[in-house]
């Protein structure tokens, strides 16, 4: 697992593992990222259904209701089939963008 800090963003790219094996690896380092908006790259998958990606529900869920960002990378997935509750941006400008946006509401206390 890479991890790419840039400010108060971390984007986490993974290895050719599965997705399994990139969930637990998420889950152990989760205490280092928690402070930060994080952004999943999920590019290096060969194939992703919905159901791959309602995985990162529960973590999803609990980091934004921590006041941060979580933002799913990928372009394998119809968007139509993802709950709201998860943000997926077909590209990483698209996820830096939304992580932007939403700092502003908060700045905002939108």
């Amino acid at each position: 697992m890479i991890f790419d800090k840039k400010g108060t963003t971390t984007t986490v790219f993974q290895e050719n593992i599965a997705l399994t094996t990139f969930l637990q690896n998420l889950n152990a380092s989760y205490p280092k990222l928690k402070h930060d908006n994080i952004i999943i790259n999920l590019f290096s998958f060969d194939s992703l259904s919905s159901s791959d990606i309602l995985e990162f529900l529960e973590l999803s869920n609990a980091h934004r209701s921590s006041g941060k960002s979580f933002v799913l990378v990928t372009d394998k997935v119809p968007y139509d089939e993802i709950p709201e509750e998860i943000c997926l941006v077909p590209t990483l400008q698209e996820a830096k963008d939304i992580i932007e946006m939403e700092e502003i509401e908060r700045d905002l206390g939108l």
